[in-house]
């Protein structure tokens, strides 16, 4: 089954689609950190990514686009995939589509997480990560044992630029101008699901799960 998990920042997609991942066994596609290890590995796309970010411009579709087909291209991806991050705008969810029926598969479910703003904007300013894997903590429901250190491996905690309030109020304006409309696109094919993503992160599982039990997803 080939699924998106559609939200805004700070809704929970990524820790969501971890644990769906290991559940069902298909492989969590996160653009984000697959476009920064495209640049980390210097690939042809990669280094055309490159020249964009260096230039702090946004990566164009086409380029998002050809990254995510060769994803979607590995063996582990060939029994289903699921998208966290991608689409974010019309154009890419067109293209999404036109990629996939190139490829004779179909998008079978869009699972948006509905979140009050005054909880994303408490979860995002709150978050802080570590520099040596990349671990995350929380000021409020989880926060390090030492200030400013990593639990797991003592490395310093930093708050990305984009966790910042300015940054934070910023991005979930530009979600709203650009990603929000996907709802009704989505709506429309006759694929969205929702969910209440404020509620307890075991709860949140749970209804997912039952969501993809319910759409015919088989676990491992």
């Amino acid at each position: 089954m080939n699924v998106v998990f559609l939200g805004p920042p700070g809704a929970g997609k990524g820790t969501q689609a971890a644990r769906i991942s290991a559940c069902y066994g298909i492989p969590h596609i996160a653009t984000g950190d697959m476009l920064r290890e495209a640049i980390a590995r210097g690939t042809e796309l990669g280094r055309l990514a490159r020249s964009y970010v260096d230039r702090g411009e946004l990566v164009p579709d086409e380029v998002m686009l050809r990254l995510v087909e060769e994803r979607l291209q590995e063996p582990d991806a060939r029994g289903g995939f699921l998208l966290d991050g991608f689409p974010r705008t019309r154009p890419q969810a067109e293209g999404l589509d036109a990629l996939l029926d190139r490829m004779h598969r179909r998008l079978d479910l869009v699972v948006f997480f509905r979140v009050p703003q005054e909880t994303l904007l408490r979860r995002l300013v709150g978050r802080w990560i570590c520099r040596a894997a990349g671990h995350v903590y929380h000021e409020d429901h989880r926060p390090p044992r030492v200030p400013g250190r990593c639990d797991l491996d003592g490395s310093e905690l930093y708050q990305r630029p984009d966790d910042r309030p300015e940054a934070v109020a910023r991005r979930l304006e530009v979600y709203e101008q650009q990603t929000a409309p996907l709802v009704e696109y989505y709506r429309a094919r006759g694929v969205f699901r929702e969910v209440d993503g404020a509620a307890g992160l075991a709860e949140v599982t749970r209804r997912l799960c039952a969501i993809l039990d319910e759409a015919g997803m088989g676990r491992v």
